[in-house]
């Protein structure tokens, strides 16, 4: 399920963040802690091998190679190499959000072209919509696995309403190789077709208003399937993967309490717990985990999208508007700033005190000039 807080923040108050991280579902807490729980023993096992079980001229050697590995974590680019790639997953990640198809603006079109309050009409409305969303769902159950997992065979389809029996045979009969969520769409064109010859589509200027919405769905739809075939390169997503490992790996040597080469030398300051190291860990390695989530949001993770809400909710409202609401108008009366030459929407108390203010007229309205005398050139 989507994690939503945008309430929570809905004001910029004094520690206004502090109240979200005590939150569990769809944390970082959750998405990293046994990573972290993994590198805190290493690094425990670590040190506890260097203070007890080494000799001191294992522990000489075993501080060269630590220096060496810390000196060695400045020559990896983590910040610019993850944030770089992460930058890149959530513009993505959006991408995906906007490309799922809503039929909103399709539905409006079917309502307002596809004529007729007999029953032949109401079937061409609600099978045209019916069609819109039979292509989202085919398209949505190869990419989200929540929707396979509601969806898993084409009679689950059947059952649910989306495609009838006839025209699962006739979508079974169609042969190709590759992925068939477009034969609705192709189905809504002829349909629309016949409308138009049947006189329900008046002219053909809303025809092809029709089609240029229709269209429009069947792009989003397949900007979702190239989205789930397309991925981020393999080799991208490998090196930041090595980086970060890497960089962690040279952190558990060299970022270890080290007693001095000489004697009579000052040491570092003994810290059993390094604080700095494991809020590094948190910071790099979140980064890394965030991208992991997003880079797919079609799985079953607690911020992946509600996939399956999603075609409830198109299918509710899409018949809804094509159907329930076709030529169904309320009376159209006068408004209540008929007679009022300025329309003023009242405000409640808890908004007055904010909004009941002068409008802004511009910065240099009030500003106060010397009088000066007006000065003319002779021609």
């Amino acid at each position: 399920m989507t994690i939503s807080y945008t309430l929570k923040v809905a004001n910029s108050r004094f520690g206004g963040f502090s109240k979200l991280l005590f939150r569990w579902k769809g944390s970082i807490y959750k998405l990293l802690y046994k990573e972290f729980i993994v590198f805190v023993v290493l690094y425990a096992l670590l040190s506890l091998v260097y203070r007890r079980l080494l000799t001191e001229e294992q522990k000489r050697l075993y501080t060269k190679v630590a220096q060496y590995c810390n000196r060695s974590t400045d020559l990896i680019p983590m910040s610019f190499v993850l944030g770089f790639y992460v930058t890149l997953i959530v513009n993505r990640w959006w991408a995906q959000y906007t490309s799922i198809p809503l039929p909103d603006q399709l539905m409006c079109v079917i309502s307002s072209n596809v004529h007729g309050k007999d029953e032949r009409g109401r079937i061409l409305r609600r099978t045209l919509i019916r069609y819109a969303n039979l292509s989202a769902v085919l398209i949505l159950r190869s990419v989200s696995t929540r929707v396979l997992k509601r969806f898993p065979t084409m009679d689950h389809v059947v059952e649910a309403g989306f495609m009838t029996q006839d025209e699962r045979k006739k979508f079974e009969s169609l042969h190709s190789d590759f992925n068939k969520y477009w034969i609705p769409c192709v189905w809504f064109t002829n349909l629309a077709a016949q409308a138009r010859r049947d006189g329900r589509i008046r002219d053909d200027v809303a025809l092809r208003l029709l089609m240029d919405e229709l269209n429009l769905y069947r792009a989003k739809c397949s900007m979702l399937f190239h989205y789930d075939w397309i991925s981020i390169p393999l080799v991208y997503t490998q090196v930041v993967t090595i980086a970060v490992y890497s960089f962690f790996a040279f952190c558990l040597i060299g970022r270890q309490f080290l007693e001095p080469l000489e004697p009579g030398q000052e040491g570092d300051l003994d810290m059993y717990v390094p604080l700095s190291t494991l809020l590094q860990f948190f910071f790099y390695a979140g980064w890394l985990k965030v991208a992991e989530q997003i880079i797919n949001p079609f799985g079953e993770d607690d911020d992946d999208f509600e996939t399956n809400k999603l075609i409830d909710r198109n299918l509710q409202v899409s018949l809804l508007s094509v159907d329930d609401m076709y030529q169904n108008l309320p009376p159209t009366v006068k408004d209540k700033y008929w007679n009022e030459s300025t329309a003023q929407p009242p405000y409640t108390t808890a908004t007055a005190a904010e909004t009941l203010k002068p409008s802004f007229l511009g910065s240099t309205f009030d500003m106060r000039q010397k009088k000066t005398e007006r000065c003319f050139q002779p021609l």
